[in-house]
């Protein structure tokens, strides 16, 4: 196999594997869970002999510590685990995971990686539009996933894979069933979409056309938590831009404002939240949430310093899970915060290298997207607008994490784990961006 036949297969896969990660649903609602744990392990072999075969140039030095020291933990939590043998299941799922995503942050360059995971979000989205347009023409109501079966149940509508509101004006769940995480799909197409256009690496017409897909996909999913999760990442956007232009020895006033905004935003949550919750159409416990934080919350007090066990994506029929945040006859497998939830897994010492994975991960994208950048020979490069995508990914990803916990499992933890090891290779390197 040629050189050009290697990078192209290596591109070819990485498209495969964000579809797969960020659209893990779709799998299993078309294959059940037998035919997706089929697809995720060949996923897997493939990482690895891609890793083997490119041999991608790597370093302890250009790592990001914090990944290695939550994967320690997490394994070592086996031991003192309330459900030992689903810690083995879930650390080794998370170790499955830490390897896709070394893959991509390893064997892709930024043009690669920004490339593949636009190319898997439009597959995403342009899929989901048309299966709630076949749902809604064919089907006319809700529809299940397959390989389920709930005869003389009252089928509560979250287990649906559709609910065929398309030309209701939605809520749709697209391929991936579920409003939420087609919604954040769709602000992280809409940040892909938008740098692509900006930094001129797709046709202006075709780059216009998905942008506005993404946006209608956006609107349809009417999910309130991405929607304050877009603001956060416009927020973002908005400071970097504004940081840029000032220049490194004059943001004193841009961190200063920004933090008189977050304080600000807190204050405004804390004064207006039942108007925000009537905006949104939510309940007052948030749909439920505060429930489950304060179910969660017990537990995690009882063993505060190194939690009950790590196992990622709950188990249902493992105790506390099979009972612990159940809402409406629905069984819900994660704690809806993954701050609470990595507490109540791994403890503080768990929050600890968490947050020693997002923390440089966001500092370096802050610098990435503010600084500017010199070739060679020491000349100042313009600003690139790709710069701005590590930062604007983990604001969402951060900004979602207060209401999901989705950051800790398949795409989640792909693009933090991707993100973290890419600049920690660019703050090293240099290397040049799109």
């Amino acid at each position: 196999m040629t050189p050009a036949h290697r990078r192209l297969a290596v591109r070819a896969f990485s498209v495969l594997l964000f579809f797969t990660v960020l659209a893990g649903q779709f799998w299993r609602n078309l294959l059940g869970w037998w035919g997706f744990g089929v697809i995720a392990g060949l996923l897997t072999i493939g990482a690895v002999v891609l890793l083997v075969r490119e041999k991608p140039e790597w370093s302890w030095r250009r790592s990001p510590k914090g990944v290695a020291a939550f994967l320690i933990v997490a394994a070592l939590s086996i031991a003192w685990s309330h459900y030992p043998a689903a810690s083995a299941l879930g650390v080794g799922l998370t170790v499955a995971t830490t390897i896709a995503a070394v893959f991509v942050g390893l064997c892709l360059s930024w043009a690669e990686f920004l490339r593949a995971l636009g190319n898997a979000l439009r597959w995403i989205l342009g899929l989901s539009l048309l299966f709630e347009l076949g749902v809604a023409l064919f089907v006319r109501g809700p529809l299940l996933p397959n390989f389920v079966s709930y005869e003389g149940e009252k089928i509560p509508m979250a287990f649906y894979w559709s609910r065929g509101l398309l030309f209701d004006g939605g809520p749709i769940e697209g391929i991936v069933a579920s409003r939420n995480l087609l919604g954040f799909i769709a602000l992280l197409a809409l940040i892909v979409f938008g740098i692509q256009l900006a930094a001129k690496t797709v046709q202006r017409r075709w780059g216009i056309t998905w942008l506005v897909i993404a946006a209608v996909s956006f609107v349809l999913t009417r999910s309130a938590t991405v929607t304050l999760a877009a603001v956060v990442v416009l927020a973002a956007l908005g400071f970097a831009l504004w940081a840029r232009h000032r220049g490194p020895r004059r943001r004193g006033v841009v961190y200063l404002t920004a933090g008189a905004a977050l304080v600000a935003s807190v204050a405004a949550l804390t004064l207006g939240w039942n108007l925000l919750l009537s905006i949104f159409g939510k309940s007052d416990d948030l749909t439920g949430r505060f429930d489950i934080w304060a179910a969660v919350s017990g537990l995690a007090s009882e063993r505060p310093l190194a939690g009950w066990g790590w196992i990622g994506y709950w188990a249902p029929w493992v105790d506390p899970f099979d009972s612990l945040a159940e809402r409406k006859g629905v069984l819900y497998l994660q704690a809806h915060n993954a701050w609470l939830d990595v507490w109540f897994q791994l403890g503080i010492i768990g929050l600890v290298v968490f947050a020693a994975i997002v923390i440089p991960a966001l500092w370096r994208s802050w610098f990435l997207a503010v600084d500017t950048a010199y070739d060679g020979r020491g000349a100042a490069l313009p600003p690139r607008a790709s710069a701005l995508l590590p930062l604007l990914v983990l604001a969402a990803l951060i900004a979602q994490s207060l209401a999901e916990s989705r950051i800790l499992v398949e795409g989640g933890w792909v693009l933090l784990v991707a993100v973290a090891f890419l600049t920690k290779r660019r703050q090293l390197s240099g290397e040049a961006m799109p």
